[in-house]
C-alpha cells in the first residue's frame, strides 16, 4: 500500500511511518526538514499547506500527523481544512493523530476531558483547536476519512506491547484504572487500521489493556 506520512518526523508520525516500513508498505515521509529523518525513505519535502490534490492523489492513504507550534494552534482547525480541501472527491484515504481532550468522559457525552476541572489550562489551545477541527471533519461526507484519538496520557517513553483495546467517543482506561497509550502501540492501531478499515467517517480511541 502506498502510504504518505505528513509530520513523520515526528514523535507519532515517525512511529507510524516505522510500523508502516516494517509491514511492507511504500512509505513517502511528507516533511518540511528532510534533514531530521532518521529513516531512509522517499521524500516529499513539503509544507503541509503548500500540499495540492495532485501531490497526493498517488497514494492510497494519507497519515496526518502535524502538530501546530505552540501560540499558533489555530492551525490545528486550518491545516485539517486544508487536507480536506484538496482530497474532496478522490479515493484516498485520510487518517488523522487526533487528540485524547476531545473524548467525552461520561456515558452521555456531555463534558469532554477538556471541560473538566483537572485540565490544565496550558493544555486547552491545543486540545480546544484539535476538538474544533474534528466538528467539522465529521460533517465531511465526500473524504474517506479516520480520526484517532489517544488515551489521556500519550506516552514517549513507554513500551511497545503490541496490545490495545477500542474505544469510540469515549475516554477509556485500562485494568488499572489508568488512560494511557505508548506511541509505539498507538502507532500500531494506527496501521491496524490502514491495513483493516473499520472507522471510515469516525473517530475512535485506543488505550492500553
Amino acid at each position: 500500500m502506498k502510504i504518505g506520512v505528513i509530520g513523520a518526523t515526528g514523535k507519532a508520525g515517525s512511529l507510524i511511518t516505522s510500523e508502516a516500513l516494517q509491514r511492507g508498505h511504500q512509505v513517502t515521509a511528507i516533511v518540511r526538514h528532510p534533514e531530521k529523518l532518521k529513516l531512509k525513505l522517499p521524500v516529499l519535502a513539503k509544507d503541509l499547506f503548500a500540499l495540492r490534490t495532485a501531490d497526493l492523489t498517488d497514494f492510497d492513504v494519507v497519515v496526518d500527523a502535524f502538530r501546530a507550534p505552540t501560540g499558533q494552534e489555530e492551525q490545528h482547525q486550518t491545516s485539517l481544512q486544508h487536507l480536506v480541501d484538496i482530497l474532496h472527491g478522490t479515493a484516498v484515504r485520510l487518517l488523522v493523530v487526533g487528540g485524547a481532550g476531545s473524548l467525552y468522559v461520561d456515558d452521555a457525552q456531555t463534558m469532554r476531558l477538556y471541560e473538566t476541572p483537572a485540565f490544565k489550562d496550558e493544555w486547552k489551545p491545543t486540545s480546544v483547536n484539535m476538538g474544533e477541527a474534528l466538528i467539522k471533519l465529521q460533517q465531511v461526507t465526500d473524504v474517506q476519512w479516520t480520526y484517532l484519538s489517544p488515551a489521556a496520557a500519550f506516552l514517549a517513553d513507554a513500551p511497545r506491547t503490541g496490545s490495545y483495546q477500542v474505544g469510540g467517543e469515549r475516554l477509556l482506561t485500562n485494568a488499572a484504572g489508568k488512560s494511557e497509550i505508548s506511541f509505539a502501540d498507538f502507532a500500531i492501531a494506527m496501521v491496524d487500521e490502514i491495513e483493516k478499515p473499520q472507522h471510515i467517517q469516525q473517530r475512535f480511541t485506543v488505550a492500553s489493556r
